[in-house]
C-alpha cells in the first residue's frame, strides 16, 4: 500500500469518527435521543415574564442536549426588557439553567428608556416607571445627573415636594422641575449651595396661599429673581 492509499485510508477512517460527532453537537441527528427537557430559569425579577424567556430560549434547544447554543440562549434571554445580566448552564441529561439580573430603575429618559442604578440606559415597556423622575440630558454625563438627584431630593422632601425632572443643558446648565409645577434654574458648575438656599426660603414664599412660585431662577450671588404664577379667580366662570 502506497503512502498516498494509507494518507487517503486515515483521513476516511477520521472522518467517519468525527463526522457523527460534528452531526450530533450541531443537532443534525440524534437531537430526539438526548432532548432537553428541563427549563429552570431562577433569579430575583419581577418584570421580566418568565414565559418570555421560555419563549426565547425554545430555538436554540430544539436540536438536543449537545447542540444547545449557549451563547445564543445568553443573546435571546438579555435581549428582553429589563434583563441586566445572563447566565446559562447546561446540566446532563436533560436541564437547561438560565439565571438572570434585573435591571433596578432609578429614573426614566427623555426619550422612553429607562436608566438603571448601575447608570445603564435599558429599553422598557411604554408607561413603565410611573413615579420616577424624568432625567435629560447627554447619555455620556448620566451619572452626573443620578447625583444631582441625589443631591436635590433631600432638600424638598421634608417640605412635601419631589423633584419631578433634572436637565443638564449641553452646555452643563442645570435646570428642575418639582412635582408643584416649580421650575428651578440652577445655573452650571456646583449649584448645591443655591439649591438649599433656595430650599429654606421656600417655606415663607409658599405662606400666601395666593401666590405661588412658577419659576426661580438661582443664578445670583446673594439671592434668586423669582417669577409668580398667575392665580386664576375661581368665583369667575
Amino acid at each position: 500500500m502506497s503512502a498516498l492509499v494509507r494518507i487517503a485510508a486515515w483521513i476516511l477512517a477520521i472522518g467517519l469518527v468525527a463526522l457523527p460527532v460534528v452531526a450530533v453537537l450541531n443537532g443534525w441527528i440524534a437531537g430526539e435521543r438526548w432532548p432537553m427537557r428541563k427549563l429552570a430559569v431562577t433569579g430575583e425579577f419581577a418584570q421580566v415574564d418568565e414565559a418570555a424567556v421560555r419563549e426565547a430560549v425554545l430555538p436554540y434547544v430544539q436540536g438536543g442536549y449537545f447542540a444547545v447554543d449557549l451563547a445564543g440562549v445568553r443573546s435571546s434571554v438579555a435581549a428582553l426588557p429589563w434583563v441586566e445580566k445572563v447566565e446559562v448552564r447546561k446540566r446532563w441529561p436533560d436541564r437547561l439553567e438560565v439565571s438572570l439580573t434585573e435591571h433596578t430603575p432609578v429614573a426614566r429618559w427623555s426619550d422612553g428608556r429607562m436608566l438603571s442604578e448601575q447608570g445603564q440606559l435599558f429599553a422598557a415597556p411604554p408607561g413603565a416607571g410611573e413615579g420616577l423622575p424624568v432625567f435629560d440630558g447627554p447619555e455620556d454625563r448620566a451619572s452626573e445627573l443620578m447625583s444631582m438627584y441625589g443631591i436635590a431630593r433631600p432638600l424638598f422632601l421634608p417640605l412635601g415636594l419631589r423633584v419631578e425632572r433634572v436637565t443638564l443643558s449641553a452646555r452643563g446648565s442645570w435646570n428642575l422641575v418639582l412635582d408643584d409645577g416649580t421650575e428651578l434654574e440652577a445655573g452650571r458648575g456646583d449649584p448645591q449651595a443655591r439649591l438649599a438656599r433656595f430650599a429654606r426660603m421656600l417655606p415663607q414664599l409658599r405662606q400666601d396661599p395666593a401666590r405661588r412660585v412658577a419659576r426661580a431662577d438661582l443664578r445670583y450671588t446673594n439671592g434668586f429673581a423669582i417669577v409668580w404664577k398667575e392665580q386664576v379667580n375661581e368665583s369667575q366662570g
